[in-house]
């Protein structure tokens, strides 16, 4: 069996509580969707910890109010990260830990080194990159079958999100390193 991740930008806030909203009613899991977007607020409001485990200078910190707030708080590890030479971003999900653990010195870096840890291609990685420092939110969830990754792109095209695409990993023992498809709609 393979695991899957089906991604979307979503140009919108609204747009966004209404993919969740509806994952959520899809029976999707808490800890299987991921959603990240500029924090629009701006660093002085940051909440830093002191104990953070991201070497590389990504802080986490608190997250307090704004729209979509109500909607990310059912969802597992939201926090506010600090990228160095990127800037504010708030962040849900298992992508929360991808970014927390974005290695120093890496070839790529920030939000395309996280996104390439999450098997998605450079190339697409950089360009998700682009359109979230641009305002996009970048929305992925985690699927376990055919069935479930369907459910997810059917979603994603009726909210008419765009740059939808899946990645995935086999499970199985195989020298593979991965797959990758892209589906444009």
């Amino acid at each position: 069996m393979s695991k899957t991740s089906v991604l979307c930008i979503s140009k919108t806030e609204d747009q966004a509580i209404r993919i969740v909203d509806r994952l959520k009613e899809a029976n999707f899991s808490n800890n299987d969707i991921s959603v990240l977007f500029p924090d629009q607020r701006g660093t002085k409001d940051f909440a830093h910890e002191k104990h953070t485990k991201a070497p590389e200078g990504a802080t986490t910190g608190g997250v307090t109010g704004g729209i979509l707030g109500g909607t990310l708080g059912w969802l597992v590890g939201i926090g506010a990260l600090a990228i160095p030479g990127v800037g504010p971003f708030i962040a849900a999900g298992p992508i929360m830990a991808a970014l927390g653990g974005v290695a120093v010195g890496g070839a790529v870096g920030g939000i395309a080194g996280a996104l390439i840890g999450l098997g998605i291609p450079e190339f697409e990685a950089k360009r998700y990159e682009g359109k979230i420092k641009s305002g996009g939110i970048l929305i992925s969830v985690h699927t376990e079958n055919s069935e479930e990754v369907k459910r997810a792109k059917e979603i994603f095209k009726q909210e008419e999100a765009e740059d939808i695409s899946t990645t995935g990993e086999s499970s199985a023992p195989a020298p593979s390193t991965g797959t990758y498809e892209k589906t444009r709609f």
